[in-house]
């Protein structure tokens, strides 16, 4: 999923480059405890949150959720 605002503001390769870091492992941009909240994600089942920029300086969220069945893409206002 992902909201029609960064749809239209961030580059869909750029959005795409960003889930695959994703999936590699990185969480982009997050503070020290969101990284290590990611890690023990992986292996409790929570939620994950990661924070990419694009080129142009556009910052953007991905989250899964617990469940894994979504992973929405979004601008931090679109929250």
């Amino acid at each position: 999923m992902a909201t029609p605002a960064v749809l239209a503001d961030a580059p869909q390769s750029e959005i795409t480059a960003a889930i695959r870091r994703r999936v590699s492992g990185y969480s982009g941009e997050v503070a020290p405890a969101d990284g290590k909240a990611n890690d023990d994600a992986l292996n409790s089942g929570g939620r994950i949150f990661s924070v990419y920029r694009s080129q142009s300086g556009i910052t953007f969220w991905v989250i899964t959720e617990a469940d894994r069945f979504v992973t929405t893409v979004l601008l931090p206002e679109d929250y």
